[in-house]
């Protein structure tokens, strides 16, 4: 039932023609900052162990910016419900599709990995487009099923195939040796039992998955960056395609991982208000 309701409410929502949906967004950010602090302390924490070389205004300016961004993201997640496949095109550019064609005319897979930045949903859509080859989007299931599976309702609309995390492998091995992209958000957070790797990322001693690596090598797949970058234009993007590894198994151990990250970094770094600031990315500690 809650499903179900869900999906009605956003899907009324989502029939919102764009510029009323920027009203709602306008409305959420005075909500959201002024009113409610929705993780303030969280965002500000982040921003000063990331940059403490940024005065305390800077910090400020940035985490006003990220929160005048984060309802477009939500707003345009919800458009995602209904959005045409006219409107996917005029919004979100790939600035080099090539890029990932070549290894498909190889016959090779690609595995996308890209970050919480600018708006990834939105994204989602444009690469399930960009393609008739199977297209997975890994994903990790939230502890609400009901709005996990409204969100990969949303997520799949365009032939994307959403898969768990833990049924990756499963999924990848029928499509070895074949032309495919996987797309994972490999800036996310992993548990303890996932991971117990750590890297400098943002200045910070940061656990991350090595899934990314792991998966790469078994499949021998092409490592491509999907850089999403948001344009001066509201709810305009851009995507670029970087191949960060074209034979995996030819790598050191480690080495994929830092490469994605440290990408990932240097995004972050030039224009840091379009990183998803509220997530308690650092909350897993070192175990002593």
């Amino acid at each position: 039932m809650k499903e179900r309701l869900l999906t009605y409410i956003l899907y009324a929502i989502s029939l919102l023609p764009f510029w009323v949906l920027y009203r709602i967004s306008d409305l959420l950010f005075v909500l959201i900052y002024y009113v409610f602090g929705y993780r303030k302390k969280v965002v500000l924490e982040n921003l000063r162990n990331s940059f403490p070389e940024k005065t305390e205004i800077e910090i400020h300016q940035i985490a006003r910016r990220f929160f005048r961004h984060l309802p477009d993201i939500i707003v345009e997640t919800v458009k995602g419900r209904s959005i045409s496949r006219k409107q996917v095109l005029e919004r979100v550019e790939l600035l080099n599709p090539e890029e990932v064609y070549q290894h498909f005319e190889q016959g090779r897979g690609v595995m996308g990995v890209t970050a919480h930045y600018a708006n990834w949903e939105l994204g989602i859509h444009r690469l399930s487009l960009m393609t008739e080859f199977p297209r997975l989007v890994i994903y990790k299931p939230l502890s609400d099923k009901s709005f996990g599976a409204v969100l990969n309702a949303i997520r799949s609309r365009f032939g994307a195939t959403l898969v768990p995390t833990k049924q990756i492998l499963r999924h990848l091995v029928k499509l070895k040796n074949k032309p495919h992209i996987s797309m994972f958000v490999a800036d996310q957070t992993p548990g303890y039992q996932d991971s117990d790797y750590y890297m400098d990322f943002l200045g910070q001693d940061t656990l991350v998955f090595t899934g990314t690596e792991r998966i790469a090598k078994a499949m021998d797949v092409a490592v491509v960056f999907c850089e999403i970058r948001r344009k001066e234009k509201r709810g305009h993007y851009s995507c670029k395609f970087t191949t960060l590894v074209k034979h995996p198994k030819e790598c050191t151990d480690r080495e994929i991982i830092h490469q994605h990250t440290a990408f990932t970094e240097q995004i972050i770094r030039d224009e840091p208000a379009y990183w998803l600031w509220s997530h308690r990315r650092w909350k897993r500690k070192r175990r002593q």
